[in-house]
């Protein structure tokens, strides 16, 4: 049977494996003061050094491996596979990797429960692949129409973060809908048996999932939240001048890997789907959309999600709503800079 031809329950399950991890809890002591970064070392001095690289779908490792980032590589890296965005803080803050990026509302997650990371670089995500959607046949035709409705929605992503900002410009609260916290393979069940009336996800199952199922969308993120996504690095490793000089190396290179995505779309798409088992054309519409750009993690974008933030813990989503800019760390900003991308 060929990939294309596959249930998308399939694919989606494939996508969602989390691989030799347990989720560990995220601890509360305090970690939020800034540490003054650890001095370089040689890469030559890095030989021995394995980096742990969270992933999720495959995104980060076949984009590196597809632009040909990892040729010369002067350490090693270990990369592990999450369902989504929170599990990857709590693994970081538990020492199980060193390293990954997620969206925009993981590090929100992350610093409200004092977890022991920092937010290092930014990505442009544009937030067009992060939606909300519903049965074509379905009566909801506005955000403000899901007053009283079943949303599944994985607890603590970038979806959750979306319809947060959504409902609260549509003039509603969580209190106004029933939020079910659903990783996507679980949720594209609900949603498929009709056990919700909309699934917020985010890019590829959003692409998978109107490539495979008659859906609309009723909302999307661009312009309602930042669409961002984050390189967010474990405290242990940022201390650790070895795994500090690595993580700047691997930023430069995911960002350089990132510029030849966009500069060779359909080689990417191509790959892409080859490693994460998508449709080409599900990963290409995906990938065209949601491609996480290089961006300055800016005064600007660290203040939208100081907005997102608090927005969070008006709704009681959380106990209360962290100062942002104290899990950002800009270290590796003066390397990253002049690799920038705008959309």
């Amino acid at each position: 049977m060929s990939t294309s031809r596959r249930p998308l329950a399939f694919r989606l399950a494939v996508l969602a494996i989390l691989v030799g991890l347990s989720a560990a809890c995220v601890s509360r002591e305090d970690s939020s003061g800034a540490k003054e970064a650890p001095a370089t070392v040689p890469l030559s001095d890095l030989a021995g050094l394995t980096l742990q690289v969270g992933d999720q779908k495959g995104g980060t490792e076949s984009l590196l491996r597809a632009a040909g980032a990892l040729d010369g590589l002067p350490y090693k890296i270990a990369f592990s596979t999450f369902t989504s965005g929170p599990p990857q803080i709590e693994a970081a803050t538990a020492g199980k990797i060193d390293f990954a990026i997620t969206g925009n509302t993981p590090p929100i997650f992350g610093a409200a429960s004092n977890a022991k990371v920092k937010v290092v670089s930014a990505y442009d995500g544009s937030g067009r692949g992060d939606r909300i959607l519903v049965h074509t046949d379905s009566p909801i035709r506005a955000v403000a129409d899901l007053r009283g409705k079943r949303i599944a929605v994985g607890k603590g992503s970038s979806a959750h973060g979306n319809v947060l900002a959504q409902l609260n410009r549509a003039g509603l609260s969580p209190s106004d809908v029933t939020l079910v916290f659903l990783q996507p393979a679980d949720a594209l069940g609900a949603f498929t048996q009709r056990q919700v009336d909309a699934w917020a996800i985010w890019d590829p199952y959003t692409a998978q999932a109107e490539a495979d199922i008659p859906v609309r969308s009723i909302a999307e993120a661009t312009g309602v939240t930042n669409g961002a996504g984050f390189g967010v690095a474990s405290d242990e490793a940022l201390a650790d001048p070895k795994r500090n000089t690595a993580l700047g190396d691997l930023l430069v290179r995911y960002a350089k890997a990132v510029r030849w995505a966009k500069d060779n779309p359909d080689d990417w798409a191509r790959d892409y789907a080859a490693a994460v088992g998508l449709d080409p054309e599900v990963a290409a519409a995906s990938q065209a959309r949601s491609l996480r750009l290089p961006t300055a993690l800016s005064g600007e974008l660290v203040g939208s999600e100081q907005e997102l933030a608090d927005l969070f813990a008006e709704s009681k989503q959380i106990a209360s709503a962290p100062k942002f800019d104290d899990w950002v760390d800009r270290r590796y900003s003066d390397a990253l800079n002049p690799l920038l991308i705008n959309r």
